[in-house]
């Protein structure tokens, strides 16, 4: 595929969009299973997720080396360690989400690409250039307004970015692709799930069968609505350059953003307000570093003799 096929480029584009669509407008979906404890829905979220990636993989003839890193120790207890990570994660939006903390998760996910700097400089001994130092400073700043205003850590935000940041650092070093990778994650997670339904189920206090034929149907969509837009991405980030990406990436959290505020109204004061600009100003300098980092290296790489 030419890497400046603008046929190409338009799918990737439509797809790394609706990815981040999906992302984004998640919490509206968590919140239609409200009357579902959280642990539960992470537990249908693993089963069914195992079972569409399983029928995705199939279609596409991508089961190929799958298995493969479960040959490899190393590789097998990074998978192990990825898995716990992502559950965590997923478990604790869910429950950020359906307890009232759309905002909260917000913000972490805006932190989280600064996380992913400092992780990438205390793991990897990445440089940490000037303006990325700034882009950490004013996110700091807004933590510490969180703290001075409200009174304590906005630790819901700063687990969901941490605890994000982890699993692509894991992610990063193990021998897998995105999807296998997931599947592979959910077949650790998924024994002790469905083991938690079936436990639910046996003792009649399972929303599945038991809440309606809606709630039913969400809940085995979580499988869809976790996967679906993975591989969206993992299409997208094929066919897009990485700044392009880079930006479409604050398209979840803004969208939570909206959510929160103007459709489940949570308190937003001018402390909140102040916070999220310092933030978002972190986020416009690392945005615009990176931009201009990227057609830097692209320059000299177009100067140098074959």
């Amino acid at each position: 595929m030419p890497a400046n096929d603008p046929k190409q480029t338009t799918y990737g584009f439509i797809a790394a969009l609706s990815a981040f669509l999906v992302w984004g407008l998640l919490p509206i979906y968590w919140k239609s299973l409200i009357t579902v404890d959280p642990f539960e829905i992470l537990c249908h979220r693993v089963v069914w997720s195992l079972v569409f990636i399983s029928v995705i993989l199939t279609v596409m003839k991508g089961w190929g080396d799958t298995f493969a890193p479960l040959k490899s120790p190393r590789d097998l207890m990074i998978l192990a360690a990825s898995s716990l990570m992502i559950g965590g994660n997923w478990l604790l939006y869910i429950w950020a989400v359906n307890t009232g903390h759309v905002l909260e998760t917000s913000l972490g996910y805006y932190i989280n690409p600064l996380v992913n700097v400092l992780l990438g400089f205390v793991f990897f001994r990445e440089r940490l250039r000037p303006l990325q130092l700034v882009a950490i400073g004013l996110a700091a700043l807004g933590v510490i307004n969180s703290v001075v205003s409200h009174g304590e850590l906005p630790w819901i935000s700063l687990a969901l970015a941490v605890s994000f940041g982890l699993y692509g650092l894991l992610r990063k070093i193990a021998s897998v692709e995105s999807l296998p990778g997931l599947f592979l994650e959910t077949m650790v997670l998924g024994p002790f799930a469905l083991g938690y339904i079936l436990w639910l189920q046996a003792h009649g206090a399972s929303a599945l069968f038991h809440q309606g034929l809606n709630v039913d149907l969400l809940l085995v969509g979580a499988g869809v609505v976790t996967a679906s837009p993975l591989i969206g991405f993992a299409f997208g980030a094929r066919r897009l350059q990485l700044a392009t990406v880079g930006v479409l990436q604050y398209l979840a959290p803004s969208i939570a953003f909206l959510l929160g505020v103007y459709v489940y109204k949570e308190p937003f004061s001018p402390s909140h307000l102040l916070t999220f600009a310092f933030i978002w100003s972190g986020l416009a300098v690392y945005t615009a570093e990176s931009v201009f980092t990227i057609r830097k290296v692209r320059r000299l790489a177009g100067k140098t003799p074959a």
